[in-house]
């Protein structure tokens, strides 16, 4: 078959790391860049081998030199420009967060479906092997009761903020925010694992968006938060920000074993630990632990793009695979929703009809 041609939207760090990727992908070639600015897209496009370039949506949307598009601007702009090149007849892979919101996401969806496209969210600590070995775990852990999903960085954009800068990262009217850029990394690696949950509790450290007026409703922005997944027989925990640096692992614990691992962002270290009944002790001690073996690839978003583009081509389980991802990403969404209502973070898409 010939390769996916692929289009990019969005020049930051991430659209860098994804053409990195891409060029080591197999069935999917870069081809197209897009700007607001035709020489930006020029600029950019060419030095990772891009021929064309565009300043106009719709021209990429129904260009027929272009396959796919890796849309990676800022969240409040996703749902947006992702139905405009549906509409094309492109597939679109999605930077995370997908949308700004649960009922965005779930208009872009049907939108893909109505017109015979693939619609994914690039969260790529979904898509590595060492996440299939988590799931794969699970079942030697027993009855899980409780669970911790941690990934905190101090943003080298905090002190711009903290001088009174508005930035894009810290806008909700591009729906930005501490949860929206990090928070997902735990949001979402739960909800695949365990599902929607019946309740979201959730603290949240704020601060007001600088030049703001009082009493504007988009003036909140969130920088760290905690938020606790009630599923009835387990307690997920998902601790985030964008202040700090996190330096806990995160970890599945069962009734027979406990897993646990670095970096939530892109799972690596993985090892069990198997209860031993000891009789009354009143500390942990470090137990023995069984490492479990799980390759991640230099440029993990390499991974992503593989299903994305078997998906395309119709490949035996993609398809199936893109589903069960939408459905995640779609109770993702939900559950962030509601963390951002009880911190009382509003982006412009929560009051669109």
């Amino acid at each position: 078959m010939d390769d996916v041609r692929f289009a990019t939207i969005g020049r930051s760090g991430i659209t860098e790391r994804f053409l990195e990727a891409l060029a080591e992908a197999e069935g999917a070639t870069y081809v197209a860049a897009y700007s607001r600015d035709v020489e930006s897209a020029r600029d950019f496009g060419s030095r990772y081998g891009a021929r064309l370039f565009f300043d106009d949506l719709d021209a990429l949307a129904s260009s027929d030199e272009v396959d796919a598009v890796y849309v990676a601007t800022p969240n409040g702009l996703h749902a947006k420009q992702a139905q405009a090149l549906i509409r094309g007849g492109k597939h679109v892979l999605v930077e995370k967060s997908f949308a700004a919101c649960e009922r965005e996401a779930a208009a872009t969806f049907s939108a893909a479906h109505e017109r015979g496209v693939v619609a994914m969210e690039a969260m790529r600590n979904l898509h590595v092997p060492s996440f299939d070995r988590i799931r794969e775990t699970i079942p030697r852990l027993g009855s899980v009761r409780l669970a911790t999903f941690r990934f905190a960085k101090v943003t080298s954009r905090i002190s711009r903020l903290r001088k009174g800068e508005r930035l894009n990262v810290f806008d909700p009217r591009f729906a930005e925010g501490a949860l929206m850029d990090i928070g997902v990394y735990c949001v979402e690696p739960a909800v695949a694992l365990f599902g929607r949950p019946s309740r979201v509790l959730s603290a949240s450290v704020t601060a007001p968006v600088p030049g703001c007026p009082d009493g504007d409703p988009y003036g909140t922005i969130d920088l760290a938060g905690e938020a606790l997944l009630d599923y009835g027989d387990k307690v997920v925990n998902l601790s985030y920000g964008k202040m700090s640096d996190d330096m806990i692992s995160s970890q599945i614990e069962g009734e027979e074993a406990t897993l646990v691992w670095d970096q939530t962002s892109c799972p690596v270290n993985l090892r069990v630990f198997v209860h031993e009944d000891k009789g009354m002790v009143y500390r942990m001690g470090t137990g023995t632990s069984e490492p479990i073996p799980a390759d991640v690839p230099e440029r993990d978003m390499v991974c992503e793009i593989a299903t994305f583009v078997s998906a395309i081509r119709g490949g035996e389980g993609a398809v199936e695979r893109v589903a069960e991802l939408e459905r995640t990403t779609l109770d993702s969404l939900g559950v962030m929703d509601e963390i951002r209502a009880q911190a009382g973070v509003r982006f412009p898409a929560d009051d669109e009809a």
